[in-house]
């Protein structure tokens, strides 16, 4: 039962561990992400594109098909 509640963080730490650990440690020291010095730290990051590339998202609503 508590294993069961569990299960969703761990898979999560074991995917991503260092954007896990990150938010962790944001949310431990209570770090606003939107307010400097840590604003223009993640500005810089995202230009230096040192972020891993995002997938493009599946296209949202109805779509038609053509069936033979």
């Amino acid at each position: 039962m508590f294993l069961d509640e569990l299960t969703p963080i761990a898979r999560e730490l074991l995917s991503q561990p260092v954007a896990f650990l990150g938010g962790f440690a944001s949310g431990l020291f209570r770090l606003d992400l939107s307010e400097d010095p840590v604003k223009t730290w993640l500005d810089k990051q995202a230009a230096d594109g040192s972020s891993p590339p995002t997938q493009p998202s599946a296209p949202k609503g109805p779509q038609t098909i053509s069936i033979d």
